[in-house]
C-alpha cells in the first residue's frame, strides 16, 4: 500500500471533506495530508528504520502513523496504557530511532532517553513543558514542508510491528510489511459494502493494535469520516451514532454489553448503522440479537481475524441466523482445520495461509518456526468447526481447553450458556486445578445492576443446557471483570484458586 499516494490522491478529490472529527475539532482530507506529510518530512530517518508512537487516540496520532508510512519508515505503535518499563523495553527491542510521545504522569523522558541508546529524537506531542525544552516539540514538526515526500517505498519492506501478548503473557513483535496493509481493506471491501458516503467510529481501539489502525486505513481508503474517541463510554458511543450519523463499527462483546446496559439506549437514533461488527472474541449470539432490537436495519455480523493475519480475515453471512459462525474463508484466504497428528478434520485447530500471513516475530525466530509452518500456514491456536455448507465457528483457543477427568471444555461453551441466564450480565470461565478430575471449570459472574442471583439458582440453570461434567465446580460472584485495552476480558487476572 502507497500511503503518500493515497493522501495526495483523496485531498484531491476530497480537499473539504472531514476525514477526522474528534472532539470539537474537524480534520478535512487537505489538513490530513498536509500534516502527515509535516510529519514525514521532519523525520530524520531512512526506509525501514523503526519508529515508536505512544499517543493516545487523537489526531496527531493518525498523523504520525501517516506520516511514517509517508516516509516508508516502520512503525511501532506502543500502547499508550504502558508504564515506562514497558515502554522502554518496546523501544529497546524494536532498536526504534525515534519516539513520538504524550507525556504523562509516571513517563521520565529524560530516563527514556538514558536507558533507550538507539533513540536519537524524542518528539513531544502536547502542551509545550520548560522542563521539556530539550526535546523536539510537535510546533517544530509542523514547520516542517507539507509537499510530498520523495522515498520510493517498496511493497516488502516492513512497515510495522505490532506488540501484542495475546494469551501468552510475553510481548512479540508482529512484523507486516507494506503489501500488509491492503489486507484490511481488501477483505472490508470484499464482504460489506463501503461507500465514501459511510461514517466510522473508533471508539475506545488503540492504535497500538491493529484493529485501531485498520480504522485509518479503511478511513483513507474509501474516504470515508472517521469518528475518533480516545476511549469507549457506552453512553458517548451511542450518542455519537446519532450525532454523527455513524454507519459502521467493530466492537468486542463487552462493549455491546456495556451499551445494552443502558436503561435509556432505546431512546437515541440508530437509523444510520449498516454494520455493527463484533470482533476480537468469541461472542454470543444472544447478546447480538439483543443489540439488533435497538438497530433493526442494521446488518450485525461476526468478524474473525488477528494481527498475525492482518485482520480482519472473514464476517458471518450477512443473516442474524447465522451471527455465531465467523463466515468462510473465501477470499484472499485460506482454511484448513488439524488434529493433534496434523490430519485434516471437520473440528479442531484452525489454520490460515494467504496474503494476510506475518512475516514472523521480530528476533524470535524460535517463536516464528512454532508458529508458521514451512508451507506458510500459521497455527492461529483457535478451535473450530466447519459445517456442511463450509461455514467456520469458533469454538475455544486451546489454551482455554479445560480438561475435566478426561473430558474436553471449552469456556466459551459454558460462557454462552451462562450468559444466556437473564440475570446475568457478564461471565468469564477459567479451568482451575482439582484433585480428583485434574481440572474443573471456574465461573467468574457480574450480576445485572438490581437483580440477585444464588450459585444453587444458576446451577439449576446450567442443567438444561450443559452436560454435568461442563458445569463450574466454582462460582465467584464479581462486581466487574478485568479487561484489556481493546476491552477484552483479560483471563489472566483472574483467581485461578478454587
Amino acid at each position: 500500500m502507497n500511503i503518500k499516494e493515497l493522501l495526495v490522491k483523496q485531498a484531491e478529490n476530497y480537499p473539504k471533506k472531514s476525514a477526522i472529527l474528534f472532539e470539537d475539532r474537524t480534520i478535512t482530507y487537505l489538513q490530513l495530508k498536509e500534516a502527515s506529510f509535516r510529519v514525514a518530512n521532519h523525520l530524520s530517518v531512512s526506509v525501514g528504520e523503526k519508529i515508536a508512537v505512544y499517543l493516545p487516540n487523537i489526531p496527531e496520532a493518525v498523523f504520525s502513523l501517516l506520516g511514517v508510512f509517508s516516509k516508508g519508515a516502520c512503525a511501532v505503535p506502543v500502547d499508550f496504557m504502558l508504564t515506562e518499563s514497558e515502554m522502554i523495553h518496546i523501544i529497546n527491542h524494536s532498536e526504534a530511532k525515534i519516539l513520538i510521545v504524550f507525556p504523562k504522569k509516571g513517563i521520565d523522558l529524560n530516563s527514556i532517553k538514558q536507558k533507550c541508546p538507539n533513540l536519537k529524537e524524542i518528539v513531544v506531542c502536547g502542551q509545550p513543558d520548560q522542563e521539556l525544552a530539550e526535546f523536539t516539540s510537535w510546533q517544530q514538526v509542523c514547520q516542517a514542508s507539507s509537499d510530498a515526500p520523495d522515498v520510493d517505498i517498496k511493497e516488502d519492506s516492513l512497515s510495522s510491528i505490532f506488540y501484542t501478548s495475546g494469551s501468552t503473557g510475553q510481548p512479540k513483535g508482529v512484523m507486516l510489511n507494506y503489501s500488509h496493509l491492503d489486507n484490511p481493506v481488501k477483505n472490508v471491501n470484499h464482504f460489506l459494502e463501503v461507500t465514501d458516503q459511510d461514517v466510522f467510529m473508533c471508539a475506545g481501539v488503540p492504535f497500538s493494535h491493529l484493529g485501531g489502525l485498520d480504522y485509518i486505513l479503511f478511513m483513507l481508503n474509501f474516504a470515508t469520516t472517521l469518528v475518533l474517541t480516545t476511549r469507549f463510554n457506552p453512553f458517548e458511543f451511542i450518542k455519537n451514532i446519532e450525532k454523527h450519523k455513524v454507519s459502521i463499527f467493530c466492537i468486542v462483546p463487552a462493549m455491546f454489553i456495556a451499551i445494552l446496559s443502558l436503561k435509556d439506549a432505546a431512546r437515541f437514533n440508530f437509523s444510520s448503522l449498516r454494520y455493527a461488527v463484533v470482533f476480537g472474541a468469541p461472542s454470543s449470539p444472544v447478546l447480538l440479537k439483543k443489540f439488533q432490537e435497538l438497530s433493526p436495519e442494521a446488518k450485525l455480523l461476526n468478524g474473525w481475524g488477528m494481527t498475525e493475519t492482518a485482520a480482519p480475515n472473514a464476517f458471518s453471512p450477512q443473516d442474524i441466523s447465522k451471527i455465531n459462525s465467523i463466515g468462510k474463508f473465501d477470499f484472499n484466504t485460506e482454511a484448513k482445520l488439524i488434529d493433534d497428528e496434523g490430519n485434516l478434520v471437520d473440528q479442531g485447530e484452525l489454520l490460515i495461509k494467504g496474503e494476510g500471513v506475518m512475516v514472523g516475530y521480530y528476533k524470535n525466530s524460535v517463536l516464528t518456526k512454532e508458529t508458521l509452518t514451512e508451507d506458510g500456514w500459521l497455527k492461529t491456536g483457535d478451535i473450530a468447526r466447519r459445517d456442511q455448507d463450509g461455514l467456520y465457528y469458533i469454538i475455544g483457543r486451546i489454551k482455554e481447553m479445560i480438561k475435566v477427568a478426561g473430558e474436553i471444555v471449552f469456556s466459551f461453551e459454558v460462557e454462552e450458556k451462562i450468559q444466556r441466564h437473564t440475570k446475568v450480565e457478564e461471565t468469564a470461565v477459567i479451568g482451575v486445578f482439582d484433585k480428583l478430575r485434574g481440572e474443573v471449570p471456574k465461573a467468574f459472574i457480574v450480576i445485572k445492576k438490581g437483580e440477585s442471583l444464588e450459585e444453587v439458582e444458576l446451577k439449576e440453570f446450567l442443567k438444561q443446557h450443559l452436560a454435568h461434567f461442563k458445569i463450574p465446580h466454582y462460582f465467584e460472584f464479581v462486581s466487574q471483570l478485568p479487561k484489556n485495552r481493546v476491552g477484552k476480558i483479560d483471563k489472566s487476572e483472574l483467581d485461578h484458586r478454587p
